[in-house]
């Protein structure tokens, strides 16, 4: 029987045998961080997803747009002037377009921005101000659109602020699925002496896609066509 030399570790092997005990000793630290890791990882995913979704949200419901307000009949708009208050007037803009103005009588209103009209009743006034200032704010503002089609109640639909395509088609009782083509929704609008047409697909965010939305402007006209429908 030969008995085993047990030879002593040299300088090199215990080295070796100290940083795998090291290792060892660090595995269950090692582990534990990884699962934070992860965790971590996946709540940041979970958030961005989540922060994702709240924009889709509001880019949908919010009114994105900031057009320059162009005044319209049926605007309701008051006019005041700093420096002589006795003049100060809360006016209806008339079918024809017109308002009646303390002393000075009628002046065109719609069609011009708040600051035109400013500028407008300060010119007016000129004589009887002794600072040239003028306010005028839009207190109330209605406008309508007319839906057409493949909708529950085709009607015309009134709106006091910024309305979307397919707000004013909910405002009509919504789609008739049935037969509606979502895919070829058109709006018409009146830009001086042509009719411009709008093209829209409201398919993907009937199905919960993001889309910008489309604004209607005064007297935009919606038309939803039928399925299979030839125009």
């Amino acid at each position: 029987m030969t008995d085993k030399i047990i030879k002593p570790l040299n300088r090199q092997s215990f080295a070796g045998l100290h940083s795998f005990l090291v290792l060892l000793a660090l595995l269950p630290f090692l582990a534990f961080t990884g699962c934070q890791s992860s965790q971590s990882d996946f709540s940041e995913s979970m958030v961005t997803t989540s922060t994702n979704a709240s924009a889709e949200t509001d880019t949908n419901s919010s009114p994105a747009h900031t057009e320059t307000i162009i005044l319209r009949e049926g605007d309701v708009v008051k006019i005041s002037f700093p420096a002589a208050p006795t003049l100060d007037t809360v006016q209806q803009i008339r079918r024809d377009g017109k308002i009646v103005m303390p002393l000075t009588g009628e002046t065109q209103a719609a069609g011009l921005t708040p600051a035109e009209l400013e500028q407008k009743v300060i010119d007016l006034y000129a004589s009887q101000l002794t600072t040239k200032q003028a306010v005028v704010t839009v207190q109330s503002s209605t406008f309508p659109v007319f839906v057409t089609g493949a909708v529950l109640h085709p009607q015309k639909v009134l709106s006091d602020h910024p309305m979307t395509v397919l707000e004013a088609i909910m405002e009509a009782g919504g789609f008739d699925y049935s037969t509606a083509n979502l895919k070829a929704i058109r709006v018409m609008r009146q830009e001086k002496d042509r009719v411009e047409t709008f093209k829209l697909n409201l398919k993907p965010v009937m199905e919960g896609k993001e889309s910008e939305p489309f604004y209607l402007q005064p007297s935009d006209i919606i038309y939803v066509p039928e399925k299979f429908s030839w125009f």
